[in-house]
């Protein structure tokens, strides 16, 4: 008997126009996304912000702890291309580091919340059914039913005292040396656990619902047939199945991961000082008197976070029209 192989994203989905001959699903895919105008806009301005959080060390005239106390609230000038803050640190440089900091949780919260928990609960819930899939679509509901925002507000306040407990005994302990309290990497920790809580429910959901379907098709039936384990069942058929769904609920999702972690942040529960967060910028600048006297503290830090929220939304809906063929 001949193995049958896994169908490809538009094939799974039963759309009826074919790819281009020689061609693989990602390459169509990036080719009808480079036809997209916004997408291509969009992943311009991604990598600008992002690629400036990664070189940040290289590229930031100064630290974002930096002060100069005699030149506090200052406007752009040519020493300070954004002006200061009220503790007189670079306005840009801190823009850089809060791009390396909303970069860092992203990857982290998409990787460990997304990808591990709901691609992986997903495929388990939805390939085995009966009370594992019962236990986990409950424990779903159960994150899911709860008010997402204050439940983060919560856990990141309760868990914090621990968590820098925990850090003091590492650095006590190993050579790192004050490294994760005095620059914010318990926070990080924190802030990066509770939004996984939370990131994986949506996710779990949907391939769940996508593998009910595929585990009655042909040639997942004739590969259990043939004896395959469930684990190979779902790494060689099912997994490469719905690989257009985890690409789509990563993109997404990302922009909403990066406006949770800016939300905790302004009401003080997010990455702690000295670590710097657009979080942080966006609090520090807000008000009516803050505004009017020093308008830069929140435009530069808003700026920034709007076109960053703004690009994930229009690659998200590329992304979608392209695995649609469009």
């Amino acid at each position: 008997m001949t193995t049958a192989v896994p169908e490809t994203p538009s094939a799974a989905r039963g759309d009826a126009a074919p790819g281009l001959p020689g061609v693989s699903p990602g390459a169509m895919l990036w080719r009808r996304l480079r036809a997209k105008r916004l997408a291509v806009i969009s992943m311009v301005v991604i990598a600008i912000v992002y690629g400036a959080g990664i070189l940040a060390p290289v590229i930031a005239p100064y630290s974002y702890a930096e002060q100069n106390l005699e030149r506090t609230l200052e406007g752009p000038s040519s020493d300070y291309w954004l002006g200061t803050d009220r503790l007189g640190r670079d306005m840009l440089s801190r823009t850089f580091y809060s791009a390396r900091t909303t970069l860092i949780l992203t990857v982290a919260v998409v990787l460990s919340g997304s990808v591990v928990l709901g691609v992986g609960l997903g495929l388990l819930s939805g390939y085995r059914g009966g009370w594992v899939d019962g236990a986990i679509m409950r424990v779903g509901d159960i994150f899911g039913s709860v008010p997402g925002l204050p439940m983060l507000i919560l856990i990141n306040a309760t868990t914090r005292p621990r968590v820098d407990e925990l850090a003091r005994w590492v650095e006590d302990h190993t050579l790192l040396s004050n490294e994760l309290t005095t620059t914010g990497g318990a926070s990080y920790f924190t802030v990066a656990v509770a939004l996984s809580l939370f990131a994986w429910v949506g996710m779990a959901r949907v391939i769940r619902a996508q593998v009910l379907q595929l585990r009655e098709r042909d040639f997942v039936l004739a590969a259990q047939a043939t004896g395959a384990t469930g684990a190979r069942v779902i790494g060689r058929h099912l997994l490469p199945n719905i690989a257009f769904l985890i690409i789509l609920s990563v993109s997404a999702g990302l922009g909403a991961i990066a406006g949770s972690e800016i939300v905790l942040t302004w009401f003080g529960v997010g990455v702690q000082p000295p670590a710097a967060s657009f979080g942080q910028m966006i609090f520090e600048g807000s008000g009516a008197r803050t505004f009017q006297s020093h308008p830069h503290l929140l435009l530069v830090p808003a700026v920034v976070v709007t076109a960053l929220m703004f690009a994930f939304n229009l690659l998200g809906d590329a992304l979608n029209d392209a695995m649609r063929g469009q």
